[in-house]
């Protein structure tokens, strides 16, 4: 090592020793000072046989999932059970994500769960959804950027998840 890269790495060292003396809230508020902020989403797939439920909502240019954004302190299992209710009166449990999305473009993060159902329920739309419809999963309906996104992720999601590796 160079005597250049021996003091960068000291100080290194002593800038973290430094900051770990510093009290819990004084330390958080540097760290969302210095790092992006994301805007963390959850929607969910509902499914019967071979056809996913797809809402029409006047803020979102096609169709899109139920869903929507997780409140401060939520989980997202949470805010697409709430969501679900809201947009369409269905209660679930949403179970585990299947897959996650996360874009440093548009700092957000799409959490998506999937929900099969075996008869399709009955729903009552609320304000948030102006039209629903079953989609088989061949059609293709005309969907907004994000949605394209969740569609796309979905879509290639491994039902086991890929086990890691050490590649060198």
């Amino acid at each position: 090592m160079t005597t250049f890269e021996v003091l960068k790495r000291k100080a290194g060292t002593a800038a973290l020793v430094g900051f770990r003396m510093l009290p819990g809230p004084i330390r958080r508020t540097l760290v969302r000072a210095g790092t992006p902020n994301y805007t963390v989403g959850a929607v969910c797939a509902i499914e019967h046989q071979g056809a996913v439920l797809m809402l029409s909502q006047p803020h979102r240019k096609g169709w899109s999932l139920p869903g929507g954004l997780v409140d401060h302190g939520g989980t997202p299992a949470e805010a697409v059970a709430r969501e679900v209710w809201e947009e369409i009166g269905l209660r679930i449990d949403p179970g585990e994500p299947v897959a996650f999305g996360v874009y440093s473009a548009t700092q957000s993060v799409d959490v998506i769960f999937r929900v099969q159902v075996s008869e399709r329920p009955a729903l009552s739309l609320a304000a948030e959804a102006r039209r629903c419809r079953w989609w088989e999963v061949g059609e293709k309906p005309g969907v907004d950027r994000e949605t394209r996104q969740i569609r796309d992720l979905f879509n290639t999601t491994q039902t086991e998840p890929r086990e890691g590796r050490v590649l060198s």
